[in-house]
């Protein structure tokens, strides 16, 4: 039986904030446009989301309900910086690190935590020393699977470990009063549409069994609800080897959102970090890819071939609005997303996209301009300075 540790950082941009305003703890604190412009909130702290406060509501509303936070603009360069820190000190516990986001990781240790006596011990280890490297907290679960461990790494947040249990009888029975919400892909609309059914929490699914849920939901859907609400699931970790055909990013929202305008600000900056991490290696792309959750449950990709093969940011944002608006083309059509996630794939070691030509294609000098302001963008991300 595998060993799967899920890691969050807690409020990690505005944790990260915290590292260079201490005086700011206590308070609320939002990450974002400002309260008065046209723009949506990056992330908060814990104390603003007492109010209500959370990733992706507009500003100004923000601002209604929490008129004395503070407002700070995000600066990405600095988050990239830490969690650049972050992402050094998992692969200390597992040569198996799978990245989410910028502030969210799997790791799969089933080979090391003899190094460390027991699962809960390397967990608290990790998590002291991420503190200490990057002065930020974060949230551990550990499970037999992703999604366990997922589940996990929410219940005692912030700042929390939580070693779930991993034998079937005991998972299904911890499961069992959990609110339907706590399940991969179940929005609040799908919560909703259970509800008058009388499914609320994973034991009523857990009780009705596929044939009955089937009737309801459907078939494929009915399958994936059962399978979760007993935390049964055969993923696993990506292997170096594997992440590696691709580089992507994603991120679920705390809740539903219907702001077309929110989701394609925090497309933008998925892309920004996909490319920064991408740009490591000298490497050009082929294909892009858009994933797409929305609150009915359904989870599906778009991609997009690159006109010629692309490492650079302008190329990636060119793509990724392109497949946006085939996913969510702006025709007033109310539509409600639960994940957003981009990525890149199909690599290469050169730049040819094997059409070879006697003549010099002033294609390849614009190509070549763009990839030196990306490249000259990321080295001032890695110096620490706002772009």
């Amino acid at each position: 039986m595998r060993t799967i540790l899920h890691v969050d950082m807690d409020a990690f941009f505005a944790s990260a904030e915290l590292t260079r305003h201490p005086e700011w703890r206590g308070k609320p604190v939002i990450v974002g446009s400002g309260p008065h412009e046209r723009g949506v909130v990056s992330t908060c702290s814990y104390e603003a989301r007492k109010f209500g406060v959370r990733s992706a509501m507009p500003s100004r509303t923000a601002y209604q309900r929490c008129p004395h936070a503070i407002f700070t603009p995000p600066d990405m360069a600095f988050y990239h910086e830490l969690s650049d820190k972050a992402f050094e000190v998992f692969s200390h516990y597992s040569p198996y690190v799978e990245a989410v986001s910028c502030d969210e990781a799997f790791l799969d240790i089933t080979g090391t935590v003899h190094l460390h006596g027991t699962a809960e011990r390397l967990g608290e280890a990790l998590r002291a020393e991420v503190r200490a490297a990057c002065g930020v907290t974060c949230s551990v679960g550990i499970a037999p699977n992703r999604l366990l461990a997922k589940i996990g790494s929410e219940q005692r947040k912030p700042d929390g470990l939580t070693l779930m249990p991993f034998e079937p009888g005991a998972i299904a029975a911890f499961l069992a009063p959990k609110p339907i919400g706590v399940l991969w892909g179940v929005g609040k609309k799908m919560v909703e549409a259970l509800r008058p059914y009388g499914i609320v929490t994973c034991r009523d699914i857990q009780r009705l069994g596929v044939a009955q849920l089937a009737a309801i939901v459907g078939g494929a859907a009915a399958e994936s609800l059962c399978d979760d609400a007993f935390g049964r699931s055969s993923d696993r970790v990506a292997r170096d080897e594997e992440a590696e055909k691709t580089v992507s990013r994603e991120h679920t929202f705390d809740e539903d959102i219907d702001d077309r305008e929110a989701v394609r600000s925090r497309l933008l900056e998925l892309v920004g970090e996909v490319g920064h991490r991408f740009r490591r290696e000298t490497r050009w792309a082929r294909t892009a890819r858009l994933k797409f959750r929305d609150a009915d449950f359904n989870t599906f990709t778009r991609q997009l071939p690159f006109e010629h093969p692309a490492c650079d940011d302008f190329a990636f944002r060119t793509a990724a609005l392109a497949l946006f608006d085939r996913a969510w083309p702006d025709d007033g059509k109310p539509r409600t997303v639960r994940l957003i996630g981009f990525g890149v794939a199909n690599f290469q070691a050169t730049p040819e996209d094997g059409e070879p030509t006697l003549f010099a294609d002033p294609a390849d000098a614009a190509r070549e301009k763009r990839e030196r302001l990306s490249q000259a963008l990321d080295r001032l991300r890695e110096r620490g300075i706002s772009l």
